[in-house]
This record gives C-alpha cells, structure tokens and sequence, in this order.
C-alpha cells in the first residue's frame, strides 16, 4: 500500500537527516540497500582487494546502468572532478561492455555540485554514444516510498507513525521557489500576458470551471518558474524536481478518480496540509501551472482527440 501524503514527508525528513550523516562507505552502502530492495537486476559492487570497486558501485543489468558514488564529509571541487574522471575512465576501460548510461549518485542536499554539471556536459560531448545522468537525495526518496513500508522502516532503522499530522511545507526542495515567486509575482503582474493554454488538454482531463480558471490565470507567470531554474546552480535541478511531479501525480491518480482531488493532492505535495497565505498558495498554483504546461502532470489526449470527440455524427 503506497504511503500517504504525511507518510512520505516524515520519510523525507528522516532521510534528510540520515544523509547529513552518512559519507563515504556509509553512503555507498545505504544507496547499493536501497537498490537491491528496489531492482531485482541491480548488482552490488564491494571493492575487492586490489582491484577496488573498478570504477562501479552497483550495476543495472536491465537497463545497462553503472552507478558511482560520491558522498564526502567536506565537499572539495577539486576531489569532485578527480572522483568523477577516475570512475569514469576506470568503468569505460574494465566495463564498457556492461553499460551504455554512467550515473554519478551523490548526497548534497543542496543539489548537485556545480562542477558536476561542468563534467557531466563534458563527458556528453567527450563520449555522444554514452549517457550519463545524476542522482541526488529527491531520487533516492522517491525510490525509498515506493517500497514496501516494511522495507523502508527497515532501510531507515526506525518505524513510520501513521498519525494525522499537520506540514506547513510539503516538498522543502521547492521552499525557495515558492519564495522567490511570492516576491516576483506582484511585480510582474502588470506586464504578465495569459501564455497560450493547451485546451485540449484541459479538456481531456477534465478539469472543472473553477481548476480551469486558476490554471489558465496562474500561466501568466509561469515565466517566473523558468528564469528561477536557469539561475540555479544545478543544471539538472528541474528536471529532478519534474520526475518527482510526475511519479506524484501517478502515484495519486491510481488512487483519486476525480482531477479535482488529483489537484488538490497535487497542492499538498508541494506546501503540506496546513493552509497558506494567499500569496504562497497562488505561487503553489503558478508551478502547478508549469508543471502542466511542460507536461509532467496530467495526461497529454491522444493526437487528433478533440477532432474526433467533437466529429458530429451524419446520419444517412
């Protein structure tokens, strides 16, 4: 049974706090756990004598992926770099033939380190056959919930209470959004212009009058959401963020057959279950809104659905 809304935060919360102390062997540790209970194809690489770890700490035969950890006490730009060319010519040289996407798993909860970004964008272009990817601690918490409850009290050392409890913020990852759109909003609502609204789109979800409204009238500062990602340091900030909006909103939809509710859960995932001020829950609405129009929550129609819903019946 997925976990609830409340469920989840206090996973975060204690995940948050664990990784404030896990470094090294200890986090490299917790992730191979965590993905030998999530992927029956996942290999553990220990380091063995000489040989060390071969530039891999785990191996996902099914989808060809080598993992490399990265979890240091105190970060260093220059051992970041070092780290990264080290795994990465030691896993194409003893192990090219056991994957095609090399993914560098680190522990900053601030996000990644800039000079992943830089290294990552290199190594894309070094080698344009091979892709390569990040994982922060926002990935390992959606993968840690979508375990089994046993499984993940046993991951974490301690039981989830099943309790009502009251969170002002739902996702922290987004508090400074929210901030920097509460502040940026106001000032953009005189030059703010409706953006072009995909009807179709609200159309085939269903959304009712009062959803729509809010939707449409949030899309004038969506623009806001864009220039805060491009100003970020990690490069790969929104795409983290997307992939958790969208696994959310399956996750939901499985449960709340109305989009109203999907929406409302949706709201919550983002500022917890505590009412807001109304300049935090019209920000919510305006990356609700974004997310909706890049098409990481609700469901795209089909190509020419509107034309065929609407195809008039002729009678002969």
């Amino acid at each position: 049974m997925a976990l609830s809304f409340e469920e989840q935060s206090f996973v975060r919360g204690i995940l948050r706090r664990q990784l404030d102390e896990l470094f090294g062997n200890g986090f490299e540790r917790f992730f191979q756990n965590l993905m030998c209970a999530r992927y029956p194809d996942f290999i553990d690489v220990r380091t063995h004598g000489n040989l060390g770890d071969i530039g891999a700490d785990g191996l996902s035969l099914h989808e060809r992926k080598l993992y490399a950890c990265y979890a240091p006490e105190v970060p260093d730009a220059a051992a970041v770099r070092s780290k990264f060319q080290d795994d990465l010519t030691k896993a194409i040289a003893k192990r090219g033939d056991q994957f095609d996407t090399f993914v560098f798993v680190h522990n900053d909860l601030r996000g990644v380190h800039p000079e992943i970004s830089v290294l990552l964008s290199q190594a894309r272009r070094v080698h344009p056959v091979m892709r390569f990817e990040q994982r922060g601690p926002q990935h390992l918490h959606r993968e840690l919930c979508r375990l089994e409850r046993e499984e993940i009290q046993e991951l974490l050392g301690c039981e989830i209470p099943v309790s009502d409890r009251v969170y002002r913020i739902g996702l922290d990852d987004l508090a400074p959004l929210l901030a920097h759109l509460v502040t940026q909003r106001r000032a953009a609502a005189s030059q703010a212009s409706v953006r072009e609204v995909p009807p179709d789109k609200l159309d085939y979800n269903q959304l009712g009058p009062d959803d729509r409204e809010e939707i449409i009238s949030s899309m004038r500062y969506t623009h806001l959401v864009d220039e805060y990602y491009q100003g970020r340091r990690d490069v790969t900030e929104r795409d983290e963020v997307a992939q958790g909006f969208n696994a959310y909103y399956h996750q939901i939809k499985a449960v709340y057959d109305d989009p109203g509710d999907v929406l409302w859960k949706l709201q919550e995932y983002i500022a917890g279950n505590a009412r807001g001020r109304r300049e935090e829950e019209r920000a919510v609405m305006v990356v609700l809104a974004y997310f909706f129009e890049t098409c990481d929550i609700f469901e795209e129609p089909p190509t020419n659905w509107r034309t065929s819903a609407t195809q008039e019946v002729v009678v002969p």
